[in-house]
């Protein structure tokens, strides 16, 4: 991993495949378990939302273009971005969307839940290039 502007930031193109997601979980550990972090946010739920995100832009977006992880720790917490070539907003994910109402008999359709119910904000936003999908977690206790 790279740093993108400074030493608490990392922006990583991963493939636009499946097998971007075990990679990305993979590299937000390894990004927080950086032992210069003062308080570091719960690795495995950075690792449960970064894999959500990660695995919506594959399904959700035409291959050609990579996917890029944007992993930034800050004072308390961290945020974590997934960019796409996609400028579709992504359904449910705004604070002010109504909650998803995932089929009980449907394998799909808890990420966003997910994503809202465990972070400490989310949301997305336009980019040059499509949007960017975010979310912040505050330090573990």
């Amino acid at each position: 991993m790279s740093p993108a502007t400074d030493s608490a930031s990392w922006r990583v193109a991963l493939p636009h495949t499946t097998a971007a997601v075990p990679i990305a979980r993979a590299l937000v550990r390894a990004a927080l378990a950086g032992g210069d972090h003062p308080a570091p946010p719960d690795r495995d739920t950075a690792e449960l939302l970064t894999a959500e995100l990660v695995a919506n832009a594959v399904e959700h977006t035409t291959g050609g273009s990579p996917i890029e992880l944007v992993v930034e720790l800050l004072p308390k917490g961290c945020q974590v971005e997934v960019h796409d070539h996609d400028p579709t907003p992504p359904h449910g994910l705004s604070p002010s969307a109504p909650l998803p109402q995932p089929d009980p008999w449907q394998e799909h359709g808890r990420g966003l839940l997910l994503i809202r119910a465990l972070s400490a904000a989310c949301g997305h936003r336009p980019t040059a290039r499509g949007k960017a999908v975010w979310f912040t977690l505050p330090a573990s206790a």
